[in-house]
């Protein structure tokens, strides 16, 4: 269990079958507490010919290189998002060119969202929870270690970041390609 008092009433919470899972619900008011994942977006920004990467300040993965992204705030569209983190953590301003994929792990809060974008501005430097920046030719990302024995949050991300980046690992830069109504 993560929650412990009902917020609606403040009763101690309890485990129960509820919709053909054990959920965590209230049996004074019946409140039921559905874990939902939290989306997040990477993006995958091409800087002059370059895959712009950073090493990671924060956990998940602190100290691993990956794509800059973070959290989508309440009131801004997913696009809305990767333009925000890129430019909080890369000092870019970005456009979108397209969508690469969504990623799911049982037993994480969080729902991932890559984006490929492409600079229009700025100058790159880390910023925010980046600890450093780099821009990555084609076939020369930064070989990492895989997390093992890492909590699975680390371990999955890390086979995100892996796959996100796979074109680049190989020197094929994907081609560009907007977003229709940006």
């Amino acid at each position: 269990m993560t929650m412990k008092f009902c917020p609606e009433c403040r009763t101690p919470l309890a485990l129960a079958a509820v919709h053909g899972r054990e959920r965590e619900s209230c049996p004074a008011c019946g409140y039921v507490a559905f874990h939902k994942p939290a989306p997040v977006v990477l993006a995958i920004i091409d800087h002059a010919d370059h895959l712009v990467m950073i090493r990671r300040g924060l956990t998940p993965l602190a100290g691993y290189w990956a794509p800059p992204g973070g959290y989508v705030e309440l009131g801004e569209s997913l696009e809305d998002a990767v333009i925000r983190e890129a430019r909080e953590e890369t000092g870019l301003d970005v456009v979108v060119d397209g969508f690469v994929g969504a990623y799911s792990q049982t037993g994480a809060r969080a729902l991932i969202l890559a984006y490929r974008a492409h600079s229009t501005g700025g100058h790159p430097v880390a910023g925010d929870d980046a600890a450093e920046l780099r821009l990555v030719a084609p076939g020369q990302l930064p070989l990492q270690r895989s997390p093992e024995g890492a909590p699975l949050l680390d371990r999955w991300f890390f086979d995100v970041i892996e796959d996100v980046t796979a074109p680049w690992k190989w020197g094929r830069r994907p081609a560009a390609r907007s977003v229709a109504g940006r």
